[in-house]
Parts: C-alpha cells; structure tokens; sequence
C-alpha cells in the first residue's frame, strides 16, 4: 500500500504562493487585488497563530493583541504544521507585506560566518591585489576620517579603508577566523590588534554612511575624481568577493548602487554636495529591496537575521527539538551575558511566541531552556559576561552540536548576525570578545585545519 501523505498546512500554502507571484500576470495585478490573493492563505494554528506567507517569501505571524505582523519562522511541529486550516480575515494585509515578485527571487547567499569555511584562495588573492596597490598613497590626497581613524595607522590612507569597508559592509556576518588570510593582509596598515581571542576576530559591520561618506567627503573638497577614485575601488572589491555566497548578496547591491557614479550618468555628485543624507537616499535608491531595508530599519534587520538563526537550527527538527524555542533561548543567552537591560527594546520586535520564551527564560532561572546556554566543559552555570577574559571557554549542549561544519559555520554566523543586529536595534556596543552562542559555536570549529589551498599540498597550519 501507498502511504498516505500528511497535510502540511505551511507547505502547501508557501507552494502555492510561489505559483501565483511566478505567475507573469502577478505583477500587472493591482495591489488590492495582490493583497486580496494574500489574504485568501492565511492559515490558523491550534494554537490561536495566526500566519501569511508574503513579502521577501518569508512567514509572518500575526500579533493578536495588536493585530501587527511580524516577521516570524513557521513552526517546525508537524503536527502543528498537520492542523493548520485556511481562515477569511476581515483585516487588510498592508502593502509591506505583499509579495512584489522580484522579492521572491533574490539570492539570499550563505549564512555562514568565516570560521570554519575560509574565504576562497582566489577571491583572497583579488583582494590582496587592490590592497597591495594602495601602499604609499598620501593621506593629503585621500585623508582619513570617522571610525577608520582608529582602525588604521596615522599614515594610512582612504583608499585601503575603502577596499576594507566594502569587504565588512558585504559580510553577511563579519566573525573570520584568526588565521584568515583576508585579514592579515590589512595587518601592516592597522594601529591595533583586531578585537577577539585566539581563535576568532569578532569584527563590528562598517556601515553604509561610513562608505557614502568617503566618497561624499572627497566630491565637497573639490576632488570628485579622488571620489570617483574611492568608488572604484570599492566596486573592484565587490566584484572580487562576489564569488563566495557570504558576500554575494550585499557586493551585488553595492555594485547596483555605486555603477550610476562609475558611469558618469547619476546625479550623485550635485546630491553629494548637498549632503551625505541626500547622497544615501540616492544609492538606496538603487539598492535592492531587501538590502535596502536592512538598512533603513534595525528592527527588520534583526526580525531577517533571527528567521535566519531559526533556519540554521533547522537539524534539530529530526530530534523532536522545536529550533524556534532553541533560537529564543539562545538569543536570551547572548541577551543575559552581554546586555540584559537591552531586552525590553528587543520585545516590541517579536511574535508573541518568541517574546514569550525570551522573556521566561530570561527571567526565570529554572526554566527548562536555559538548558539550551553555552556553559562552560567544567561547570554547570550560565556563561559569564562577554567581556570578562577570564571565563573558561564555554560550548553548546551535546544535543544543540550541529552535525558538521558547514552547518556549525551556518550556525555561527547567522547567531553573530543576530547578535550585531539586536546590537544596532537597541543602541548596544558590540562585544570585543563575541556573543556567547556564536563563542561556544567557535569552540567546536577553532581547532580544525584551514581549507585546502589549490597548489599547495595539504593545508596551512594554524599559527597563533
């Protein structure tokens, strides 16, 4: 006999939403219409959730105390999943939530962090390129200024903060390995070491303002062709990096958004004149949606990065575990070591479920989910803070280990990116020493052999 299939209520609504916006007719329907077709899938849960699948093909669920919807990971249950039935709302699916249809088919990349998997030879070697020509450039031609002052020597000049501020800009989440070689290549022009241990340099992302404003601040010095010069390289970087997924995405929307300038066509110089606001509102212009609002809104950005972090727990489905429960625990764990009073601004940005367990858990110190914290080999308490350097190394449960490296790495990075994101969402300083889960998750990869380099035999040792 031919088992019969379970009904699972998400799996066939997802489908059939994917049918309907790759469908050429979807985008020539007006957006009422598009709304309309939404509305007609949402489902209803046992539990009372309530969920679309819209915008960016991702899930929401809806808020039943505010009716708002946020950005949330369907649940993993199938039995859940099983009883799931299609439900009439009276409430209108707001524009932001209907799928447009280019938002269905963006690359989203990896989510890996550079740990564990090292940036490709190839790509390394591009960049190594760009950097070395930038040697003996005068500061007077291209000075230094915001937050790559500290970062780099007194004589260093823009242009290596320009090829360095493209490649964290474009990191999906910028934790590298210590012996990354794309790193050391920028060691004779830093001031200082790069935060983090032995293992791992936990790097803070360089934001967008911090590259439009090398370029803005050479066009307002009367230099535009020094600008013109910073923007280059910058599009040079993306170029070579866009080869590996964990840059792809962000080094595609840079180049969207900077080809306008390389061509002499846009108006990026009159709006750089006028201001790096106006010079922003021009290059977000041309940014892809979803990068575009990763930037405009730390909140989406860490609802994004959170989904993310849920997905990277997903082989935990097969062992009966919920990943949507083990990525709040894990997001209280960071919370608790570094910034506990951070989480009343985090709460607003969750789905009732996930507000739910990050509140217990961080609140009751019985509460079966802590079982989820990184802890130390030798002990049995909750990780210390993030800053305190004498605090023995602290792993993940035996049952959380991710099953190989690529999906530890997977981990690793989408719990770094989460963590950046709450960071930026509630005005929090990001910890030189790391986050605790994506620390514990550094543990189980740090003593692992480098990738092999192609005509090299073997593999590089580490060297600490």
């Amino acid at each position: 006999m031919t088992a019969v299939r379970q009904w699972d209520g998400f799996a066939a609504i997802e489908s059939d939403v994917r049918a309907i916006v790759a469908d050429p007719r979807w985008a020539a329907l007006p957006p009422p219409a598009r709304a309309q077709a939404v509305a007609l899938r949402v489902l209803d849960t046992p539990d009372g959730g309530r969920w679309l699948f819209g915008a960016h093909a991702r899930w929401y669920r809806q808020d039943p105390a505010d009716g708002r919807w946020h950005l949330s990971p369907p649940p993993a249950d199938r039995e859940t999943r099983a009883a799931a039935r299609i439900v009439r709302i009276a409430s209108v699916i707001l524009p932001h939530l209907v799928p447009a249809g280019p938002d269905f088919a963006v690359d989203r990349g990896s989510v890996q962090g550079f740990v564990g998997p090292d940036v490709p030879h190839g790509v390394t070697e591009r960049v190594r390129t760009l950097v070395v020509a930038q040697r003996g450039r005068r500061r007077e031609d291209f000075p230094m200024h915001g937050p790559f002052t500290e970062l780099f020597a007194g004589e260093v000049a823009s242009p290596v903060a320009a090829v360095w501020g493209t490649l964290m800009w474009c990191a999906y989440a910028p934790a590298f390995d210590g012996n990354e070689v794309l790193l050391s290549m920028f060691g004779e022009f830093l001031s200082r070491p790069l935060p983090g241990d032995e293992w791992v340099r936990w790097l803070a992302p360089v934001s967008l303002d911090d590259l439009i404003a090398l370029y803005g601040e050479r066009v307002r010095a009367g230099h535009p062709e020094a600008g013109l010069r910073l923007v280059a390289l910058m599009a040079d970087t993306a170029q070579a990096v866009r080869g590996d997924r964990r840059f792809r995405p962000r080094a595609e929307a840079l180049l969207a958004m900077v080809a306008p300038i390389l061509r002499r066509t846009g108006e990026d110089v009159s709006a750089a004149h006028r201001g790096d606001d106006a010079l922003r509102q021009a290059w977000l212009a041309r940014c892809p949606a979803h990068v575009a609002l990763a930037e405009v809104s730390p909140g989406d950005r860490f609802q994004h990065a959170l989904y993310d972090l849920v997905e990277a727990l997903g082989f935990l489905t097969p062992k009966g575990a919920d990943p949507r429960a083990v990525a709040g625990a894990l997001l209280a764990a960071d919370v608790a070591a570094h910034a506990p009073r951070a989480a009343d601004r985090i709460y607003p940005w969750l789905d009732p479920e996930l507000r739910h367990i990050l509140h217990v858990v961080l609140t009751r110190s019985t509460h079966p989910l802590r079982g989820c914290w990184p802890r130390s080999r030798d002990a049995a308490s909750p990780p210390a803070s993030s800053g305190a350097s004498s605090a023995p190394p602290a792993v993940l449960p035996s049952a959380l280990q991710p099953p190989d490296r690529a999906s530890a790495a997977a981990l690793l990075g989408a719990a770094y990116a989460t963590g950046l994101a709450w960071c930026r969402l509630t005005g929090t300083a990001v910890p030189e020493r790391g986050f605790a889960t994506a620390s514990a998750l550094a543990q189980r990869l740090a003593h692992e052999r480098d990738d092999p380099v192609p005509g090299v035999p073997g593999t590089y040792p580490r060297h600490f």
